[in-house]
């Protein structure tokens, strides 16, 4: 089970992770490919592979059988180990970037703020929440978990809809699909019988 939650949790937390560095790379901290909703998009479809991940082992390892339990507790492996491979990324990027994301990332903001019509007190109010991001966002004790709780709660929403699904063996059965493919090759081996014969 634990070759599972590497295998389909790396590759996940790679698919996100890559996705989401590209978009930044590729639109500056700003637009859509940068924004928060083509992140989670972006996540829901890597995140994927813990349904597959799931079915891949009930097929395979269980012999088209699983209990809830089992399919959710790899399901949460597949998310944990996608999380982890995100943070560690993430924290990669930072490094050789210098930490310059959260000073890009505030900036746009601000400006977006200052777009928007905000000024005075409400804009010094903004800016106080800002500064106050940055030094939180400087510190690992809050970059780390913040970071891991942005993809994780996604995953365990996946893992629980997966484990749902598939505890029903009936559900996209490898045996039925398997049988399926015989059946359609019986009449045919049968037609040629009968002509033999």
């Amino acid at each position: 089970m634990g070759r599972y939650a590497f295998l389909y949790g790396g590759l996940s937390g790679l698919v996100v992770i890559a996705a989401m560095l590209l978009g930044i790379v590729a639109s500056d901290s700003q637009g859509f490919f940068a924004s928060e909703w083509f992140g989670y998009l972006i996540m829901l479809i890597a995140l994927s592979l813990i349904f597959i991940g799931i079915k891949r082992y009930r097929d395979i390892e269980r012999g088209g059988v699983i209990r809830f339990g089992r399919a959710f507790g790899l399901g949460l492996g597949i998310a944990a180990i996608a999380a982890l491979v995100y943070v560690l990324v993430w924290e990669s990027y930072l490094y050789t970037t210098d930490y310059a994301f959260i000073d890009r990332y505030i900036a746009a903001i601000v400006e977006s703020a200052r777009a928007e019509g905000l000024t005075g007190a409400a804009l010094a109010a903004k800016l106080a929440e800002m500064d106050a991001l940055r030094e939180n966002y400087g510190n690992p004790l809050f970059r780390l978990p913040m970071t891991f709780l942005e993809i994780f709660p996604i995953g365990l929403i996946v893992a629980l809809i997966s484990a749902a699904i598939l505890r029903k063996p009936e559900i996209l059965s490898a045996r039925a699909v398997s049988g399926q493919a015989q059946t359609v090759s019986d009449p045919e081996s049968a037609a040629s019988t009968q002509q033999q014969g």
